[in-house]
């Protein structure tokens, strides 16, 4: 592997978000308030003492790797699953819609009940330390969302896209999308994702709107054995 998004939590702890990273020159770990992401940098047995060792406490961990994903003895994994990396074949263009307003640290509540309630993927009220989100409200109440998580040299990852199921099929979810990945693709950067590889249906718009998948990928969710 040797591609920047093959292990891509090692990637951006070594460089976007580098200040965020608990650990050291062998293993990483975001801090579990923001996202229980963590990663080693190789499979070699100094890394994955590492990655064993990690400040987690209780927490649970996920790692995602485009090969296997070795497992250091004092860890068990607790879930696993295929997932598929996109990218986009081509820049979006930058576009404004006055219902998408930006979210911010006043919105972090119901970003999280939002997520609780959609299941995204790990979503914590502390997200937005991540990268900047944006979302739709209806009389108040927000419906739908999208923004940004990781990052590396050249890449940002589109995470989080939602809508609530009374407000599903109103094409809420892929206008969101398309503003993202333009906002994205605004600052020079490529745009990327991961979709877990059962939900065909998500793939399919995804690649409707003009990403391609890069590679399949393994997540396992470990914890420190009892």
């Amino acid at each position: 592997m040797n591609h920047v998004l093959d292990r891509p939590i090692w990637s951006a702890l070594q460089s976007a978000h580098a200040d965020l990273a608990e650990g050291g020159k062998c293993a990483r770990r975001y801090p579990p308030s923001i996202v229980p992401f963590a990663a080693s940098a190789d499979d070699s047995p100094e890394s994955l003492d590492a990655l064993e060792n990690l400040p987690s406490g209780e927490e649970s961990m996920f790692l995602v790797e485009a090969g296997p994903i070795a497992v250091p003895p004092g860890l068990v994994v607790i879930a696993e699953a295929s997932v598929t990396q996109m990218v986009a074949e081509r820049p979006h263009e930058k576009i404004t819609d006055r219902r998408i307003q930006p979210l911010t640290e006043a919105d972090a509540a119901d970003m999280l009940d939002l997520a609780t309630l959609t299941r995204p993927g790990p979503f914590t009220l502390r997200a937005q330390s991540l990268g900047r989100f944006w979302g739709i409200r209806h009389e108040g109440r927000l419906v739908a969302m999208a923004g940004q998580r990781m990052r590396q040299t050249g890449f940002i990852e589109l995470s989080g896209l939602c809508t609530h199921p009374d407000f599903q099929g109103r094409g809420l979810g892929t206008l969101l999308f398309r503003f993202v990945a333009g906002q994205i693709a605004s600052v020079g950067d490529r745009a990327y994702l991961h979709a877990y590889a059962a939900n065909t249906s998500a793939i399919s718009l995804y690649k409707a709107q003009g990403f391609v998948v890069r590679s399949e990928m393994n997540m396992r969710v470990v914890k420190r054995r009892p």
